[in-house]
C-alpha cells in the first residue's frame, strides 16, 4: 500500500469515528430531551380524569401573577417594604444623629473654636463635618433596611414575579421587562437602581432604564415628601385623618413617579432611543429559603456601604460649598443672597422661589439635606429670631409647628408645598446617580440627558400646576 493510500484509510477511519461519536452524542441527547419534555409533562399536563398534583409554587404562582391579585399584592408589599424602612430607620436615624450632631459636632465646634479662626473652624465643622453627619444619619439606617429586604425579596423568588407582572407595561412602553426590578431597586438608592440596569442586555433598553431610574422616589427624598405632606396636606383635613391623608399623599407621588416611568420609557423609545423591544425568557424559579450571610454581606457590602461612601466624597464639598457661599460676601451681601435674589423671580414664576432653588442646587450632591438648607436660607434671608446656629449652619426642627412657621415666614403657601414634592420626585438625579450613571454608560451626552431632562420636567410640571391654581 502506497502512502497515498494509507493517508486516504486514515482519513476515512476518522471520519467514520466521528460519525460513530457524533452519532453516538446525538442518541443520548435526544434521549436527554426528550426525558426532560415526559418530565415536564408529567408535571403539568393532566390525564382525562386524573385530579392535579398539588404543587406549592404553582398555587402561589397562580395568585401572585394573577391579572386580578399580582398588582395589588405587588403594591402591598412594596408599601410593606417602604412602611417597613421608613419607620424602621427613625430610631437609628435619631440615634446617630444624636452621636454625630448633638455630641460629636458639639465636641469638634468648641475644641475648633480653641485653636482656629472662626473661618477655618466654620468651614470644616460647620461646613464639611456637618454635611458628612447629616448624610449619614438621615441615608445609612434606611438603606441598611432596606436593602435586605430586597435582597430577601430576590432570595425568595418574588422579584422575577414582579417583572412578571409589569412586562406587558414596559414592553408598550417600549422598554424592557427586567426594567421593573431595576426601578423597584431605585426606591433605595437611584445610583444602586442605575448600577442593578446591568441585567438588561440590550444597550438601548438599558439606557432607558438609567435615565427614568430617577422618578423611583429614593430614600433621600422620602423626608422631604413625608414632612411636607405632614405640615402642608395634614393640615388640611381633622386631626383624626391628618396621618391617613399626609400618607395617601405621598404614596400618591410615588405612584406618581412609576407613571412616569413609562411615559418617559415611551417618549424616549419613540425619539431620541428608537428600536424594536427585544424579547427575553423570564424563568420563575422556585421559591426558596433566603441566605442570610450571603444577604447581609450583598445587602451591606455590596450596596449600602459602596453607596454610602459615594455619597460621602460628594457630600464633604457640598458642605464646603454651602458655608462659603453664605458666608463670603461680595458688597453688601452674600453670595448666597446674591443668587436667591437672581434666581427668585424665575421661582415665582414655577411655584417655588429662590430658596428651594438655590438648596436643590447646593444639595445636588444628596437630597437628604435639601430640607436642612431650605430652613438655614430661610432663616438667613427672612433674620427669623431663635432659629438655627448661624449662616451656612444646617439644621432641622423637632417641631413641625415650628418648621411651618419657618417655611410660612418666607413665602411657602400650600402650593409651594405641592410644588415642591412634585419637584423633589422628578428634579435631576444626586451627584452621586449622576457620577454612577457616567461609570456605567461612559458617555457625556447620555449622562447630561439623564441629569437634564428631569429637570425641564420638574420646571415644566411645577409651572402647570401652578397656572391651573391660579385659573383655579
Amino acid at each position: 500500500m502506497n502512502k497515498e493510500d494509507q493517508i486516504n484509510q486514515l482519513i476515512s477511519e476518522a471520519a467514520e469515528t466521528r460519525w460513530e461519536i457524533g452519532q453516538e452524542f446525538h442518541d443520548k441527547l435526544s434521549e436527554s430531551i426528550y426525558s426532560n419534555a415526559a418530565e415536564i409533562a408529567e408535571k403539568t399536563v393532566l390525564k382525562d380524569h386524573e385530579k392535579e398534583n398539588f404543587n406549592l409554587d404553582r398555587a402561589i404562582d397562580r395568585i401572585v401573577t394573577s391579572p386580578i391579585w399580582g398588582f395589588p399584592i405587588m403594591f402591598l408589599v412594596l408599601a410593606i417594604v417602604l412602611w417597613l424602612t421608613i419607620v424602621g430607620s427613625n430610631v437609628p436615624s435619631e440615634f446617630l444623629a444624636s452621636i454625630l450632631l448633638d455630641n460629636v459636632y458639639v465636641f469638634l465646634k468648641a475644641q475648633a473654636d480653641l485653636v482656629m479662626p472662626w473661618w477655618l473652624s466654620g468651614f470644616l465643622i460647620d461646613g464639611v463635618f456637618l454635611c458628612l453627619a447629616w448624610v449619614i444619619s438621615v441615608m445609612l439606617p434606611p438603606m441598611a433596611i432596606f436593602f435586605p429586604m430586597f435582597t430577601i425579596l430576590e432570595d425568595l423568588g418574588y422579584l422575577p414575579r414582579i417583572a412578571f407582572n409589569l412586562d406587558k407595561l414596559f414592553r408598550k412602553s417600549g422598554a424592557h421587562g427586567k426594567q421593573a426590578l431595576t426601578m423597584s431597586m431605585g426606591f433605595g438608592c437611584n445610583a444602586a437602581g442605575v448600577v442593578a440596569t446591568r441585567i438588561i442586555d440590550s444597550p438601548r433598553e438599558r439606557l432607558i432604564a438609567i435615565i427614568t431610574n430617577n422618578f423611583s422616589l429614593c430614600n433621600g427624598r422620602w423626608p422631604t415628601q413625608i414632612l411636607l405632606s405632614s405640615i402642608f396636606i395634614g393640615a388640611i383635613v381633622p386631626d383624626e385623618y391628618k396621618t391617613l391623608i399626609a400618607t395617601a399623599a405621598v404614596i400618591g407621588v410615588a405612584l406618581l413617579g412609576i407613571g412616569l416611568t413609562f411615559l418617559v420609557s415611551l417618549f424616549l423609545s419613540k425619539t431620541f432611543l428608537k428600536g424594536e423591544v427585544s424579547t427575553f425568557t423570564l424563568e420563575l424559579p422556585p421559591y426558596r429559603k433566603p441566605r442570610i450571610l450571603q444577604t447581609i454581606y450583598t445587602s451591606l457590602i455590596d450596596r449600602t456601604l459602596i453607596v454610602l461612601w459615594r455619597a460621602c466624597v460628594f457630600a464633604a464639598p457640598a458642605g464646603a460649598v454651602i458655608w462659603l457661599v453664605c458666608n463670603i460676601d461680595i458688597g453688601d451681601q452674600s453670595i448666597a443672597i446674591w443668587m436667591i435674589e437672581g434666581m427668585d423671580q424665575f421661582g415665582w414664576l414655577v411655584g417655588l422661589n429662590g430658596v428651594i432653588l438655590l438648596a436643590y442646587i447646593l444639595a445636588i450632591p444628596a437630597n437628604e439635606i435639601v430640607m436642612p438648607t431650605i430652613l438655614m436660607l430661610t432663616v438667613m434671608t427672612t433674620s427669623i429670631a431663635g432659629y438655627g446656629e448661624g449662616n451656612g449652619v444646617m439644621f432641622e426642627l423637632d417641631s413641625m409647628s415650628n418648621t411651618h412657621d419657618v417655611l410660612v415666614a418666607g413665602g411657602w403657601t400650600f402650593l409651594t408645598a405641592i410644588n415642591v414634592m412634585i419637584f423633589s420626585l422628578i428634579h435631576n438625579p444626586c451627584s452621586t446617580t449622576i457620577y454612577t450613571i457616567y461609570k456605567e454608560t461612559a458617555s457625556t451626552k447620555w449622562t447630561a440627558i439623564a441629569s437634564i431632562l428631569p429637570v425641564i420636567m420638574g420646571f415644566l410640571a411645577c409651572f402647570l400646576i401652578t397656572q391651573i391654581a391660579n385659573i383655579l
